[in-house]
């Protein structure tokens, strides 16, 4: 059977979990690279009779355009496994890939995977301390970067001992330190029989690293064995196939922009497409029309400031080639779904997973009932429950509690870097808990509620505050939102909501106690903002994520560049914390 084609005939609106045993013969991992990820994204395709077919079409600063085949990307990947071997890189170095969206990254990537050594993707736009603090936890041997990174890394070289090699892969003309080499995809020594290191389903692949609002970044460890999570999701959840022309628009400095915009679709064999330019809605919108994008994954942060943007903006260019959307990152309020379904003719599919998960876990799948707002049903395979926070049974449906899923899956992390304690607090019994809180409805599907540090506990009653942005994103005035808690004497903590408007709307005092009157008819007098600040725009990290937590410090007077904000996305070294709140106190 076709590596491509989905193993199970079955209609996916039933439960009926994957063969997982099936799908590894399928991708043939019994034969002599077993698991290995980085071989069954290049020399995997090309024997199933695909090598011709575009793999990664990168279109970069000035609309210039780098496209390879996956014969192409088989190559270059096996040209750059035995530079990197004779750099002294083996099974089990970490190297990390610090670079923008760019082909060399998605090579050095599968090169590394192939010759067993292990890849720690890190977001290019991350600090000093922030780069520190990761090489120096993972021990790195070898950094891949461009020249407009080198700096920070020589500056902070003498704090990481384990690195032995910082590869610049744009360096040119410029004057390398030791220490430093070049890499130069374009004079890649073609090389065609690089021994590929056999993987099986536990051998190391992925260092990823997570930062919660609190303490140091996790390394979180995946597996080659992943790989069957990652294939089975593209299929079933993202809907892959192989004429797809895919759009990921996440960063691979992050698990979404690996699972699944690196090793998902070219497992299935499906072109994908790369904007390396950063968000503009005109320009993304161009970019769809232009390259005629099939099935795009984005985050809901985006989907609102496209919708921010006006339906006129979306429907002066041809978006028709679009089939399957999908959102991915953070809740995706109901209000963008209807929007997306109103002016792209399609809604936006929600899907929950996490860095630890490694894979997708819950989604709206296609063939299910989209419910707007609802994260959707668990995948096939997954068993999913909500459970009581203090005694960890499984609570009834309509009531709070965490997110949790039955241990077991392929693509679940081994654990945190050398940090069993932490891995630890994640497992209860056959269960990991995500940290999330969340419910069912009578037919089990689940609605995200709130991380369990961002949970606002006003007189005693738990607030969500997504729930409180999802209802504030009705009102015809306001295009964005993002709710937190700020101190209070008498209930511990308020609501208190920060509010973009749409163009032609003005701050007032009025308008402030019609949100409050909106939220309090629509959800409780306790969810009530008991302040809105009205501001010009929400603090984001670059891939579109509001930086909640930012503005809680801000609300409760703390000192922004003392909390850990290395988030996904992060600008890191340009928060825009000193946002303008417009006074309509009268």
């Amino acid at each position: 059977m076709p590596r491509w084609r989905t193993m199970n005939k079955h209609d996916h609106r039933q439960a009926r979990p994957p063969d997982w045993e099936l799908i590894g013969r399928t991708l043939q991992c019994d034969g002599p690279a077993g698991f290995n990820i980085g071989w069954h994204c290049t020399d995997g395709v090309c024997a199933a009779g695909r090598g011709t077919v575009p793999a990664l079409v990168c279109e970069g600063a000035g609309g210039v355009i780098r496209s390879f085949s996956f014969d192409d990307v088989r190559v270059l990947s096996d040209g750059a496994g035995a530079y990197l071997q004779a750099l002294g890189v083996g099974v089990g170095t970490r190297v990390c890939v610090l670079m923008d969206r760019i082909p060399e990254l998605y090579v050095i990537v599968l090169a590394a995977l192939k010759i067993g050594a292990v890849v720690q993707p890190l977001f290019s736009a991350f600090g000093e301390e922030a780069l520190r603090a990761r090489l120096a936890d993972a021990e790195t041997g070898v950094v891949a970067t461009q020249r407009r990174y080198v700096g920070k890394l020589r500056r902070i070289r003498s704090a990481l001992p384990h690195l032995s090699t910082v590869l610049v892969v744009d360096c040119g003309n410029a004057a390398l330190e030791p220490g430093e080499a070049p890499f130069n995809l374009a004079a890649m020594k073609p090389v065609t029989n690089l021994a590929v290191v056999r993987a099986d389903r536990n051998t190391p692949s992925l260092l990823h690293y997570t930062s919660g609002t609190t303490g140091k970044a996790k390394g979180v460890l995946h597996v080659h064995g992943s790989l069957l999570s990652q294939y089975y999701t593209g299929q079933t959840v993202l809907d892959l196939k192989t004429d797809d022309r895919y759009w990921c628009t996440a960063d691979p400095g992050w698990v979404t922009g690996i699972s699944y915009g690196i090793i998902a679709p070219w497992l299935l064999g499906v072109t994908q497409y790369v904007y390396a330019e950063g968000f503009k809605p005109d320009r993304w919108y161009d970019f769809i029309s232009r390259h005629r994008i099939t099935v795009w994954y984005t985050a809901p942060t985006a989907v609102r400031a496209l919708a921010k943007a006006g339906d006129d903006l979306a429907r002066s260019f041809d978006l028709r080639s679009l089939r399957h959307l999908a959102s991915v990152g953070e809740p995706l309020n109901a209000e963008a779904v209807n929007w997306s379904g109103r002016v792209l003719g399609k809604p936006f599919h929600d899907t929950y997973w996490q860095t630890e998960t490694g894979a997708i876990m819950i989604a709206n799948r296609p063939g299910l009932a989209i419910r707007a707002g609802s994260m959707g049903l668990p995948v096939p395979g997954i068993e999913a429950a909500v459970l009581d926070p203090v005694t960890f049974a499984p609570v009834a449906s309509g009531m709070p509690g965490v997110i949790a899923f039955k241990r077991g899956w392929p693509a679940m992390m081994t654990g945190y870097w050398r940090n069993p304690e932490a891995t630890q607090q994640k497992l209860h019994g056959d269960w990991y808990l995500t940290g999330d809180r969340g419910r069912t409805d009578a037919d089990g599907y689940f609605w995200f509620i709130g991380r369990d540090d961002d949970i606002i506990n006003t007189a005693g009653h738990l607030v969500s505050p997504f729930e409180v942005e999802s209802v504030l994103l009705t009102h015809p005035a306001v295009a964005e939102s993002a709710v937190v808690s700020k101190p209070d004497a008498m209930n511990m903590e308020v609501v208190k909501a920060y509010v973009v408007l749409k163009p032609g709307m003005t701050p007032s005092g009025d308008l402030e106690l019609e949100l409050m009157q909106h939220v309090r008819i629509k959800l409780s007098s306790y969810a009530m903002p008991q302040e809105t600040a009205f501001v010009a725009e929400l603090p984001k990290t670059r891939s579109g994520k509001i930086l909640r937590r930012l503005l809680r410090a801000r609300a409760w007077g703390e000192d922004a560049a003392g909390i850990p904000h290395e988030d996904e996305g992060s600008q890191c070294t340009t928060v825009r914390l000193t946002i303008r709140e417009t006074d309509v106190s009268g």
